[in-house]
């Protein structure tokens, strides 16, 4: 699996996450997929994404994006 998929694995997985906790815990988990959707539009403004970072050193190969 490339740098690429694995970010955008990951960055579903939170969105996911961060439904089913607004769902069964609190509406205020809510500003956690707001912080989410901030997060994809810088990264794709900067190119500074700090999960490929992450991923990137746990071994992952670059893809074309990071």
């Amino acid at each position: 699996m490339t740098l690429d998929r694995a970010v955008m694995m990951f960055a579903g997985f939170m969105v996911l996450l961060s439904v089913l906790l607004t769902t069964l815990v609190s509406p205020l988990w809510m500003w956690f997929t707001v912080f989410i959707g901030v997060n994809l539009i810088q990264s794709s403004v900067t190119g500074f994404c700090p999960a490929a970072m992450i991923l990137k050193r746990l071994g992952f190969k670059p893809g074309t994006a990071f």
